[in-house]
Order: structure tokens, then C-alpha cells, then sequence
């Protein structure tokens, strides 16, 4: 079991799921760092960081090349790119990922929250999804999505993201993979 103490979280303090995993995080003593960028709007100040131009430039991603990935049309503005930007810094430094959204048929996870997912299926990280609609969490298996039950965090950097329409079921998961991590 990962002691509080030595746990962080890496988010990013938008809306919903985000500011919920770090509300989470507050209330169990758990270090959080949250990334984001001037002008970006952000719910939660604790553990805000605010990546400067040249950091942002190390997370940079072909918005043409995660379009493709991601089988939908992504927006070619500066806002969405830094905001996938910040997405490569949560990603990268989690060593576990936790994303509450909505698994596509074709194994993506909806919205930008789904790059997230995808990077950490680049990187081989541990990843699960709650899926809100289905009201269950995943775990993604190299190849495919498997059903689990009660995921526990199990290792000191962790990231969660997720949906900025975040449903009573999500904060419910959000609270009880706490619970279960780390009461």
C-alpha cells in the first residue's frame, strides 16, 4: 500500500474530474501538482504549476498526428495544443494513470481527456478508466479494455484526469479509489 505521505498526484485543476482527484488528494493529505498554463482556466490553486513557453514546448504533439491517433478531428489552436501540452506532463509523470470519461467503440477515450489515455498507452503505464456511462472501471490490458473491480493506487506518482462533466457516479469513484488507496 502507497503511504500518503509519499504519494503525489499529477492533474490538471480544470473542472470536474481534475478538480475533484484534487480535492481528493486535500482531504487525504496527498501532495498534488497540478499543470497548467497563463490564461488557462483552473479550479484548484494548490500545487498549481504554471509551465512556462519552453516547457510547454516539451510536451508538443502534431495536433494532425493525435487527430489521427485519436480518430477524430482535434481543433489547430494554440489553446488546445498547450492544453495537450499539459496533458504530456501529467501523463509522463504519473507512473499510474485514473481517467474518468467514456470509452469509445473504437478504444479511445472521448474528448481530449482521451489523449491523455492514449500517451499512457504509448508509455505503457498502468491505465484505467472509469466509464461513467457504463458505471464501471476498465483497465486497459495492452490490447483491449477489461472490466475491474476496485482499483487501488499502487505507486507513489499518480495521475488522474478526466471529463470536465463529471457525474455523481465519476465523484463516487474518485472517492472511493481514494478510500480504498489510502484510509
Amino acid at each position: 500500500m502507497v503511504k500518503k505521505e509519499d504519494a503525489i498526484l499529477f492533474s490538471g485543476a480544470a473542472p470536474g474530474a481534475e478538480a475533484h482527484f484534487g480535492l481528493m488528494a486535500e482531504k487525504y493529505n496527498i501532495e498534488e501538482v497540478n499543470f497548467s498554463f497563463e490564461g488557462h482556466e483552473h479550479i484548484r490553486t494548490r500545487g498549481i504549476r504554471i509551465l512556462n513557453h519552453e516547457e510547454l514546448k516539451q510536451g508538443d504533439i502534431s495536433l494532425t498526428y493525435a487527430s489521427k491517433i485519436m480518430n477524430r478531428e482535434y481543433p489547430q489552436t494554440p489553446t488546445f495544443r498547450k492544453i495537450l501540452q499539459t496533458i504530456w506532463y501529467q501523463i509522463n509523470n504519473g507512473h499510474e494513470v485514473y481517467v474518468i470519461g467514456k470509452i469509445m467503440e473504437d478504444n479511445t477515450v472521448k474528448g481530449g481527456t482521451g489523449w491523455g489515455a492514449e500517451f499512457a498507452k504509448i508509455c505503457n503505464k498502468p491505465l484505467f478508466v472509469f466509464d461513467q456511462d457504463a458505471n464501471n472501471w476498465f483497465k486497459w490490458n495492452k490490447t483491449d479494455w477489461i472490466t475491474t473491480n476496485e482499483p487501488v493506487i499502487t505507486s507513489n506518482h499518480f495521475t488522474g484526469t478526466g471529463t470536465r462533466i463529471l457525474k455523481d457516479n465519476g465523484k463516487k469513484a474518485i472517492e472511493e479509489l481514494y478510500k480504498r488507496s489510502f484510509a
